[in-house]
């Protein structure tokens, strides 16, 4: 198949790409759903997730709830479209944000990640090689439940933040109070135990705790903080969409 591929041409590889793109759209062509994150219109979401949520990923960019509901934080509550220079380090890059980051802020836009190698840098966030004070602007979603110490990364990220800077350091609540076990090694039993195999625990509303006792102020907004009850339809913010905890110093 690879030597089929190789014959060829790229331009006839990429139109077979783009009526592969098309070929999964057109079932959700129509107007009843709008992504925030492309600004693309569907006649809904796509289903997504172990138990398929429905309504959940955009068929456009692949934005989920969360991140749908971030882009819309960030774009009514933050100043990081008022275009000033800013120095962001985005962990853990999703694709559907990298080029709008990207486009935004150039040369001062970083992406990390302890092994994925799409991202910019090689990065444990528990030992940031970073001076003190060294971004305005920290995005972390889903990594520290993945992250065995995750205080000690906690006081990373406050360390690397400017003293007038603001993080979103998001993880899914999945618990009444935290959840975790050390000890618990196995990737079976890990899932078990923290609902996913990679995952060292599952948070729960005491997370705002960790980000206090690390140093950060934290506002927390929910979606019907944000939003009417029919944008949210519109735009497919859900529970699952999560909270945004907001952090500064």
């Amino acid at each position: 198949m690879g030597a089929i591929n190789s014959m060829v041409p790229e331009w006839a590889r990429q139109r077979l790409r783009r009526l592969e793109r098309l070929a999964r759209t057109v079932p959700y062509y129509g107007t009843g759903r709008v992504c925030p994150v492309c600004g693309k219109s569907s006649r809904r979401f796509r289903e997504f997730g172990v138990g398929p949520r429905e309504d959940a990923q955009c068929v456009q960019c692949g934005a989920l709830e969360r991140h749908r509901f971030l882009w819309l934080y960030v774009s009514r509550k933050t100043d990081l479209l008022d275009g000033r220079r800013k120095k962001m380090l985005h962990i853990a890059p999703e694709s559907c944000f990298e080029s709008k980051f990207k486009g935004l802020l150039g040369q001062d836009y970083l992406t990390a990640d302890l092994r994925d190698p799409r991202a910019m840098m090689t990065m444990d966030i528990t030992d940031i090689q970073y001076e003190d004070q060294s971004f305005d602007v920290i995005y972390c979603s889903h990594v520290l439940e993945h992250v065995q110490n995750d205080k000690k990364a906690l006081r990373e990220l406050f360390r690397v933040l400017k003293n007038d800077g603001w993080a979103i350091l998001l993880v899914p609540i999945t618990s009444e109070t935290t959840v975790e076990d050390p000890s618990i090694v196995d990737p079976i039993e890990r899932l078990r135990a923290f609902g996913q195999e990679d995952h060292v625990r599952k948070y729960g509303r005491d997370y705002v705790d960790r980000l206090r006792e690390a140093g950060f102020t934290v506002e927390i907004t929910k979606v019907d903080d944000l939003v009417c009850a029919d944008e949210a339809v519109r735009m497919g913010l859900t529970p699952a969409s999560g909270e945004v905890y907001h952090c500064t110093k």
